[in-house]
C-alpha cells in the first residue's frame, strides 16, 4: 500500500483515516517518540506544554497514585462513623439549634438516633456501626476524619467544591485533572486519569466530575464502559489493522512533523490530537488492566466477586488495583445517581447501599496492604455532604434524613496517611463540625502534598490569572493526620 500523496492538513487525514478507540493514544506516542514539541521551561505567565510524560512533582512525594470511591449522596456519619450517644438518648426530642432544611415540607426538628450499634475495633479502638462490618476490619490501617465542613447543603454545589476547588462553579479542572497536569504518569499505554462508571448511569452532575475544565483535554478523565466491553472499539477495523494501521500512525507522525516545522513551538497540537489516541498501545495493554478474570479465586472472593450484592462494585475496586498497579496515576469509582441520599427509608435504603460498597472498598485497602501498594495508593471514601441528626417526615419506619454539609465524615488510607486514628468532631448531636474542621479545599491541600505538589504553586494560566484548583483560597495541609 503507497502512503502518497500526503494529505494537505492532519485534519484531512484524520477524517479519512481515524477508527474508534484504535487512535486514542496517539499524542502521548509521538510525545514519547520526540515527535511533538518538547516541554522545555516555560516563561512566566506563560503554561508548559501540553504532557502525559511523568514530571518532576515540588518536593519528594509520600504517594505516587490516588484512587478515590466517590460516594454520590451523603452518607450519614452518624449512622456509620459517628456515633453519638447524647443523639440516640434524646432521640424523638426536639433539636434546640438553628437548622437549615433542604426539604422544608418534609422538615422536623425531632432528634432521630441511630437505628444501629457501634463498637470499637482494631487497635486503634474506632467506632464504626455494625452496618459496615468489612471496613471494621480495616480501622488499623484507615484514617477516620469526623469533622468534614463544605457550609453547604446541596449536592452539586458541594460536589464542585469537593472536585474543582470552588463550591458551586462549573468548567472548572477536577482534582484529577490537576494531578495529571502536574505529574504526568508513569503509565506509557493506558490513560493516566481513569473514571470507572457505574451501570445504573451516571453520577449526579455527571461529566463535571471529572472534567479538566479550562485545562487542556490531555488532562481529562478517560471514562470506562460499566460492562464489558470498558473501552469500546479497541481493535481497529480489520482493514487497518497490522501494517496498515502502522503505515497510517507512520503518516500521522510525518504530518505532525511537518505541522511542528512550519509552527515551531506550538503547544497545542490540536490538544495533542488528545482525543485520538492511546490505542496503539492499548489494544493489548487496556484489555490485560482490565481482565479480572485470571486473578486467583481468593482475590475475587475477598473484593465480593462471588456475591450477587457485591460483585459489581467489587470487580471495578479490582480493577482499580490493577490500574495503579501499572502506573495509572489517579482513578475514580463512580455510583449512579446518589444512593447516599437517604431521604426517607433509612432503615432500608442505608444498609442495602453499605452492603454493596462495604466489602470492597475494604477489600482494596486489604489488597493493596498486601501487594506493597498500599504506602504509595492513596485511598480516599467519602460523599459531599452528610445527614442531618433530626428525623425528615415522621419519626417512624420510612424516617429518612435530609442534608448536611455543616459536618460530616470522610476516611483515607495509605500514602503517607496516619493508620489507626480518628480526627477532629462534630457537635454532641453531630450536626457540625466542631474540631479541626476540614474543608474540601484543606483536603486537596493535603492530598497535593501527599503527591509532592505544592497546592500553591500549581498553577495555570487562564483567564488573565493564576488558577489553582484552591484557587488562592485558604487551604491548609493537615499535617496532623500525616506521617
Amino acid at each position: 500500500m503507497s502512503i502518497n500523496p500526503v494529505p494537505p492538513t492532519r485534519r484531512g487525514f484524520l477524517s479519512h483515516t481515524a477508527g474508534g478507540v484504535g487512535f486514542f493514544a496517539l499524542a502521548h506516542l509521538l510525545q514519547r517518540d520526540g515527535l511533538l514539541a518538547g516541554e522545555g521551561p516555560s516563561k512566566p505567565g506563560e503554561n508548559p506544554t501540553a504532557s502525559l510524560l511523568a514530571r518532576k512533582p515540588h518536593f519528594a512525594p509520600k504517594a505516587k497514585a490516588m484512587i478515590s470511591l466517590f460516594m454520590h449522596g451523603g452518607p450519614s456519619h452518624v449512622d456509620l462513623f459517628d456515633p453519638k450517644p447524647e443523639l440516640t438518648k434524646h432521640s424523638g426530642k426536639d433539636y434546640q439549634g438553628d437548622i437549615h432544611f433542604s426539604f422544608v415540607n418534609r422538615a422536623s426538628k425531632k432528634l432521630f438516633g441511630s437505628p444501629w450499634k457501634f463498637a470499637k475495633h482494631g487497635k486503634s479502638g474506632t467506632d464504626v456501626s455494625e452496618l459496615l462490618p468489612h471496613t471494621a476490619g480495616i480501622v488499623d490501617d484507615i484514617c477516620v476524619v469526623r469533622s468534614m465542613h463544605t457550609g453547604f447543603n446541596g449536592h452539586e454545589v458541594s460536589i464542585r467544591y469537593h472536585h474543582g476547588g470552588i463550591a458551586g462553579v462549573t468548567g472548572r479542572p477536577t482534582m484529577g485533572s490537576w494531578v495529571v497536569y502536574g505529574l504526568g504518569t508513569e503509565a506509557q499505554n493506558l490513560p493516566a486519569y481513569m473514571v470507572l462508571s457505574d451501570p445504573g448511569g451516571p453520577p449526579v452532575d455527571a461529566a463535571n466530575n471529572w472534567s479538566c475544565g479550562f485545562l487542556p483535554p490531555l488532562y481529562q478523565g478517560t471514562v470506562l464502559r460499566p460492562k464489558e466491553p470498558r473501552i469500546l472499539n479497541l481493535d481497529p477495523p480489520p482493514d487497518v489493522d497490522g501494517t496498515t494501521q502502522r503505515q497510517n500512525l507512520d503518516l500521522l507522525a510525518e504530518l505532525n512533523r511537518r505541522h511542528l516545522a512550519a509552527r515551531p513551538g506550538e503547544a497545542d497540537l490540536e490538544a495533542r490530537i488528545a482525543s485520538y489516541e492511546l490505542a496503539a498501545s492499548m489494544q493489548t495493554a487496556a484489555k490485560e488492566a482490565l481482565d479480572v478474570s485470571k486473578e486467583p479465586e481468593k482475590v475475587k472472593a475477598l473484593y465480593g466477586l462471588d456475591k450477587p450484592e457485591t460483585r459489581e462494585y467489587g470487580t471495578r475496586c479490582l480493577i482499580a488495583r490493577r490500574l495503579v498497579e501499572r502506573g495509572v496515576r489517579f482513578v475514580q469509582l463512580f455510583l449512579g445517581g446518589q444512593p447516599w441520599d437517604n431521604h426517607n427509608s433509612l432503615r432500608s435504603t442505608l444498609p442495602a447501599i453499605c452492603k454493596r460498597t462495604d466489602q470492597p472498598a475494604a477489600a482494596l485497602v486489604t489488597d493493596l496492604k498486601q501487594r506493597g501498594l498500599l504506602d504509595t495508593t492513596i485511598v480516599h471514601w467519602g460523599g459531599e455532604i452528610g445527614r442531618l441528626p433530626v428525623c425528615e417526615g415522621e419519626l417512624n419506619d420510612k424516617a429518612g434524613r435530609d442534608h448536611n454539609g455543616q459536618g460530616f465524615t470522610c476516611w483515607l488510607a495509605g500514602g503517607g496517611i496516619k493508620a489507626g486514628m480518628t480526627y477532629g468532631s462534630t457537635d454532641e448531636f453531630g450536626h457540625k463540625a466542631a474540631e479541626n474542621i476540614v474543608t474540601p479545599n484543606d483536603f486537596q491541600a493535603t492530598l497535593l502534598h501527599l503527591l509532592g505538589l505544592d497546592h500553591d504553586k500549581l498553577v495555570y494560566h487562564h483567564g488573565g490569572k493564576a488558577q489553582r484548583l484552591t484557587d488562592g483560597r485558604p487551604a491548609r495541609v493537615v499535617k496532623d493526620i500525616l506521617t
